[in-house]
């Protein structure tokens, strides 16, 4: 009863070293992190996808570009989707472009496209944030909770030099305490790493979009009379 006690996870945990503790503790506050940015981005993008989607239909749906653009506009820029300011960035440059005398069609479709291009670039920056810091939480995590398990390790081979007979009583409790490290390392890191995979892919099929959209709104702005 007292071995079950001894191994249980809070006490070892407790009874491991300062180091150990430290590199445990680290691996806690990165593994809620990873967790927070989890769900935000879950949210974000599900509703990026949304916005996107509603926004193709009404574009495709032959509804007049003026009118679009009136009802994209009357929506605070907080609600707005990605693909949402990348249109009003190109409609708004187009109308501006067209408004000056000399410049001919092919400045006028250039310099709509720059603008829906420095659009697409500041979403897509906002779309792909907190991803590196879960492809970090993968790569690292493991390593750090594999030093403290090292370390914690080397304490517990260190202690036995002052035991005259070695046992599986003496051994186990500093080896357990050691890997314990290691699996919180494991813990912060595969969620960190599947959900990296995920929203990368998502992300990526969401800019295949976006460039769709912005070579498609184009043709059809070049068609204006």
């Amino acid at each position: 009863m007292e071995v079950t006690q001894d191994l249980s996870f809070i006490h070892l945990i407790a009874n491991a070293s300062i180091l150990v503790q430290l590199v445990m503790g680290l691996l806690l506050v990165v593994s809620l992190l990873s967790w927070w940015y989890i769900f935000i981005k879950m949210f974000a993008i599900r509703n990026e996808v949304r916005l996107t989607e509603e926004l193709e239909e009404a574009f495709w749906s032959n509804q007049d570009i003026n009118i679009l653009y009136k009802q994209v506009s009357t929506n605070a820029l907080a609600d707005q989707g990605a693909l949402e300011r990348i249109f009003s960035a190109g409609f708004v440059e187009f109308v501006k472009l067209r408004k000056q005398h000399g410049v001919d069609a092919s400045a006028v479709m250039e310099g709509t496209r720059r603008a829906m291009r420095a659009t697409y670039q500041r979403e897509m920056d906002r779309l792909e944030s907190h991803l590196a810091f879960l492809a970090s939480v993968g790569s690292v995590s493991p390593y750090v909770g594999l030093f403290g398990t090292v370390w914690g390790i080397m304490n517990a081979f260190r202690g036995l030099a002052n035991v005259g007979q070695a046992t599986l009583a003496h051994v186990a409790p500093g080896i357990a305490e050691a890997l314990v490290a290691t699996a919180m390392g494991l813990f912060a890191a595969i969620p960190a790493v599947v959900a990296y995979n995920r929203y990368a892919h998502q992300i990526n099929r969401l800019a295949t979009r976006f460039e769709s959209f912005t070579e498609e709104f184009s043709n059809v702005l070049q068609r204006q009379p």
